[in-house]
């Protein structure tokens, strides 16, 4: 930065081009620090270079009209803002692209002076490039996929271990195994959480890799709850081998998505000795079977299969692990040409797909992302509107200022103003005693200006204060080298700081002054109520012998959507300063419970996607399992609402033993009239009764949330905000999903209101 500073000044003799490739180098090395391979951090540097172009080019043009450039920097700002929530790349660079933006339009400025701006930043740009592939380059480091990757092979470790008490050897293992699991895929959750955005990208691996999380922690809760039911009969080698097979799987899934030392051999390979293990067992699984009828009792039937059950939810999620690293691995190993051209793999959506499915995720009055990214632009253009009406000497600091303490709440952002004027203050102090000491002598501001950087790019490492004043140190001597002026520029920045911390504590407090805590309950709930809503459009389509895969597919992307503005305000939550009531194990708690509702759904949905030609029309067992659904959907249902002040959380509902008789006791009497073959009514019976434990397993999420839940509502502010009317049982819109009137379904009325 001294050196193109050095270069523009006094050189070329332009403060303007000056002033841009000091602040661009800024942006580009100090504010944006790019992850993945040295040719992707190059190209996302690159990126980084042609939009500030762009915005510089754009700024100056409307610099000069005060309400044109106000709205320009509203709409500039929510752009860049919300486009974070698309790529973890975009999130991390959105200061450097609005510091593009704000420089020029708070700089008031004809045409004429495009060139020399436009000149500075591409002098930064241009050595970017180099300073980052040479100077100190980053070794690259993903700490998310070796965290997913470790996961992956400690849960292989406790599959083997398993299998290996099935032989009779020492059932010590299995414990020290479960431990080690638990810490590792406590890790992998602790690393997705660590930074203030979710850490995903818009290239085909990190789509995949970002989907591992909620599939490892899931196949975690599968193990548990089934070491819980303490199953321990003799069961068909078939079941073995489909757990063992699925430890290799993961062992070598494991090793694959590992950046040290991968294996040679094919992740295709593993995958299909899974897929033929788990055909032979549900062929055993269906040709075994005993129809109703056949001499045994329900509970016999369904006892038979519990075992397969186990196995066949184990293996999809084994399945869809390896299937995500597959993809991950295959996207890697594209050629240069084939990333360049966006060469996407088959069945995988493109990068802009991928990046319109997320946006129109948050497009949603309760997107934390959506109202951070609205306030944020609302904060800019009102700073630039008051810069210009107050005719400072420096105006883009009030931007600066605004931007740099804007909070999720009120309350943190006052403590931000606090925090960023104290240390305004104590930069304004350090370098007007140096400037006091030293004078105006260039040649000793020369030689301070390197480490007066140095020291503000640690600073903020230290504390926001400590960057404040870091930050105002460099700018002090770096004004007093292009127009010597004492000690007084220092002041001017005071000035104009506070007048952009007022803009941003003004805004604050109008806009959401709760914070994040509201905003998580809010998510919770939605989410809860869209993979429950979810969970019953599948079972109720799947089972349904004219079922189809639309609605099916258009409540699994409402509920992804649901996850990810979850993912977003609990990162807000943590990211908000002040005590806070809710523990961080309650609410992993609650997240863990929605991925493990949304991911059930999923598997229901992928049982019977494969059913084809071995449906059986069974209305009255239809019936009977979508009421059971439904008594377990509305609880959770319920529990949203009550997150949202609107009533309390139910009891939990205790395994209903007379479920499986009425199951079966329905299918019964289907069957007395189904002219279907054998081999197809004893699949359709299969996957019936598998569905059935699909269910249950989503009841037993209850024990996991019902505690934190009564936590949070008891939190809430018993507004009773409604949730939307697609989610409320008994809704037209819920009935229109569900198949079944939610209030007026047996058993079920009740649970809608706890």
């Amino acid at each position: 930065m001294p050196a193109l500073f050095a270069l523009g000044s006094q050189v070329i003799g332009n403060p303007g081009v000056a002033t841009f490739a000091a602040f661009g180098s800024f942006a580009m090395l100090l504010l944006a620090d790019f992850g993945g391979t040295l040719a992707e951090r190059l190209a996302a540097q690159v990126s980084l270079v042609a939009i500030g172009c762009v915005l510089i080019a754009l700024a100056t043009l409307v610099s000069r009209n005060l309400w044109v450039a106000a709205v320009a920097m509203f709409v500039v700002g929510f752009l860049v803002l919300f486009a974070g929530v698309v790529s973890s790349a975009l999130a991390a660079a959105s200061t450097s692209i609005l510091l593009s933006f704000i420089l020029p339009v708070a700089t008031p400025a004809g045409p004429a002076a495009i060139p020399d701006r436009l000149l500075g930043w591409l002098l930064a740009g241009v050595v970017s490039l180099p300073a980052i592939a040479l100077l100190w380059p980053t070794p690259r480091s993903e700490p998310l996929r070796d965290a997913a990757a470790e996961a992956c092979r400690q849960l292989s470790a406790r599959l083997t271990a398993e299998v290996a008490r099935w032989h009779g050897e020492d059932a010590g293992d299995v414990d020290e195994a479960v431990g080690r699991v638990n810490a590792a895929v406590a890790t992998l959750r602790a690393t997705f959480l660590a930074t203030p955005y979710r850490p995903s990208g818009l290239t085909t691996a990190t789509r995949a890799v970002i989907r591992l999380v909620d599939e490892v922690v899931w196949l975690s809760v599968i193990l548990d709850n089934a070491a819980a039911t303490g199953h321990r009969s003799p069961v068909d080698p078939t079941v073995r081998e489909v757990k063992m097979a699925a430890g290799v799987l993961l062992d070598h899934a494991g090793k694959a998505l590992s950046l040290r030392g991968p294996p040679q051999d094919s992740l295709q390979d593993h995958l299909g000795d899974l897929a033929r293990t788990r055909r032979a067992m549900e062929a055993v699984a269906r040709a075994d079977v005993e129809l109703p009828g056949d001499g045994r009792t329900a509970a016999d039937l369904v006892s038979s299969l519990t075992p397969s059950f186990r196995a066949q939810e184990l293996a999809f999620a084994a399945v869809a692990i390896a299937e995500n690293i597959a993809i991950a691995t295959a996207a890697e190993q594209r050629t240069w040409w084939q990333k360049l051209l966006g060469r996407q793999l088959r069945g995988m959506p493109g990068p802009m797909a991928s990046a319109q499915e997320r946006a129109l995720a948050h497009v949603e009055p309760h997107s934390v992302w959506l109202r951070n990214s609205f306030r944020g632009a609302i904060v800019l253009g009102g700073a630039v509107l008051v810069a210009d009406l107050s005719g400072a000497q420096h105006s883009f600091w009030i931007v600066l200022g605004a931007l740099s303490v804007l909070r999720s709440n009120a309350l943190s952002t006052g403590q931000s103003v606090v925090r960023g004027l104290v240390g305004t203050t104590i930069g304004f102090i350090i370098g007007g005693a140096l400037v006091l000491m030293l004078g105006t002598n260039p040649v000793l501001l020369w030689v301070l200006l390197p480490v007066a950087i140095l020291v503000a790019g640690i600073a903020p490492a230290v504390s926001f204060t400590a960057g404040q004043a870091g930050f105002t140190v460099s700018l002090l001597i770096l004004y007093n080298i292009i127009s010597p002026a004492g000690w007084q520029v220092g002041l001017v920045r005071i000035e104009d700081v506070a007048i952009g911390c007022a803009v941003s504590l003004v805004v604050g407090a109008l806009f959401w002054p709760r914070g994040a805590a509201g905003a998580l309950r809010r998510a919770l709930a939605e989410a809860y109520a869209a993979c429950a809503a979810y969970l019953r459009t599948a079972a109720e389509n799947g089972t349904a012998a004219d079922g189809t895969a639309k609605e099916v597919d258009a409540a699994g992307s409402r509920a992804a959507a649901a996850a990810r503005r979850l993912d977003d305000a609990f990162r807000e939550y943590l990211a908000e300063r002040g005590n806070k009531r809710l523990s961080l194990a309650e609410i992993v708690s609650l997240l863990t419970g929605v991925a493990g509702l949304r991911l059930t759904a999923k598997a229901v949905s992928d049982l019977w996607a494969g059913a084809g030609s071995d449906r059986v029309d069974t209305p009255r067992a239809h019936l009977e399992l979508i009421v059971t659904t439904e008594r377990v959907t509305n609880w959770f249902t319920a529990m949203a609402q009550a997150m949202t002040g609107a009533g309390t959380v139910p009891r939990v509902l205790h395994q209903d033993g007379a479920s499986a008789s009425r199951l079966v006791a329905a299918l019964s009497q289907d069957l007395e009239s189904v002219s279907a073959p054998v081999s197809s009514v004893k699949a359709h019976t299969v996957r019936l009764v598998w569905t059935s434990d699909h269910v249950d397993a989503a009841r037993r999420l209850q024990d996991l949330v019902e505690q934190p839940a009564r936590t949070a509502a008891n939190q809430s502010d018993h507004v009773g905000l409604p949730l939307p009317s697609w989610l409320r049982p008994g809704s037209a819109d819920a009935d229109a999903s569900s198949g079944v009137r939610g209030e007026g379904a047996p058993g079920t009325g009740e649970q809608v209101h706890g």
